[in-house]
């Protein structure tokens, strides 16, 4: 499968104006060897070219590694990474956040698919609109990469107490590291990213929604976001002991996750 069946290929409004501002595309990647290289391929794929992908493999066991390194060796604006040791996505992500050059971070699961004109949409977006931090609308692919009749669709406008209740796709975020910084998320097993974005809206004070199809996360039964019950438990904890809200807004704040996600599947 190729991504660019997924959407029409649209030319790079931004290389006929000011030059494009490179772009570093976050990936952390463990044991998905069926999926990553089509990740890749749809950066690869990208109509906005000035980028770079920061791969960092965590100690997979399958041939994740090996395929990452295949397209490093063919293109130099990847670059692979593999930890020492099997320390979680977080970890990861943060590795390769320390290792990229970028003006801007954009980040991407390693069986999640972009669409090719997705980073030319979404920084025109935030450089028309002096925008630090902002999101998109995405579909949902199966395990086979076949398009589900799913879309969810993001708000206008985010702020931190919105975030809390529903927070964007992981694979849909740019952010602004020149002036942001590049933000280091919390070390825990599940809901890192979560975690992540709540750091980031309280220096960036807004995100921002273009609420357009430009990417695909995948859904996979052997997934970590697969397992919703286990989530519960991770939504509390950084409801709880990282972002230290009350109890009482603890719960609140969970019951309605948990509603979201029974009525809507996020």
């Amino acid at each position: 499968m190729v991504l660019y069946e997924f959407g029409t290929t649209v030319g790079s409004g931004m290389a006929m104006g000011k030059a494009e501002r490179l772009v570093s595309v976050v990936m952390p990647a463990y044991n998905c060897a069926d999926y990553i290289g089509k990740s890749i391929d749809s950066v690869l794929g990208q109509t906005y070219k000035n980028w770079e992908l920061v791969i960092v493999d965590d100690c997979s066991t399958d041939g994740t590694y090996r395929i990452a390194q295949l397209y490093a060796d063919k293109d130099k604006r990847i670059k692979v990474h593999r930890l020492d040791k099997n320390s979680g996505a977080a970890v990861a992500r943060n590795k390769a956040a320390d290792l990229s050059g970028g003006y801007y971070l954009a980040f991407l699961d390693s069986d999640d698919l972009w669409k090719p004109e997705k980073l030319d949409r979404q920084i025109r977006f935030m450089e028309s609109n002096d925008y630090l931090f902002s999101c998109t609308a995405y579909g949902k692919v199966d395990e086979q990469g076949s398009i589900l009749d799913k879309v969810v669709h993001c708000h206008a406008k985010y702020d931190y107490e919105l975030v809390l209740r529903e927070c964007f796709g992981n694979s849909t975020v740019v952010y602004n590291a020149e002036k942001l910084g590049r933000v280091h998320g919390a070390d825990i097993r599940k809901r890192n990213d979560f975690a992540l974005w709540l750091k980031v809206i309280k220096l960036a004070q807004n995100a921002y929604g273009l609420d357009e199809v430009l990417g695909y996360h995948r859904i996979r039964n052997d997934s970590i976001s697969y397992k919703k019950s286990e989530l519960v438990k991770w939504q509390w904890y950084v409801y709880r002991n990282i972002e230290r809200l009350p109890y009482r807004k603890c719960g609140y704040l969970l019951f309605q996750k948990i509603l979201q996600s029974a009525f809507t599947g996020r």
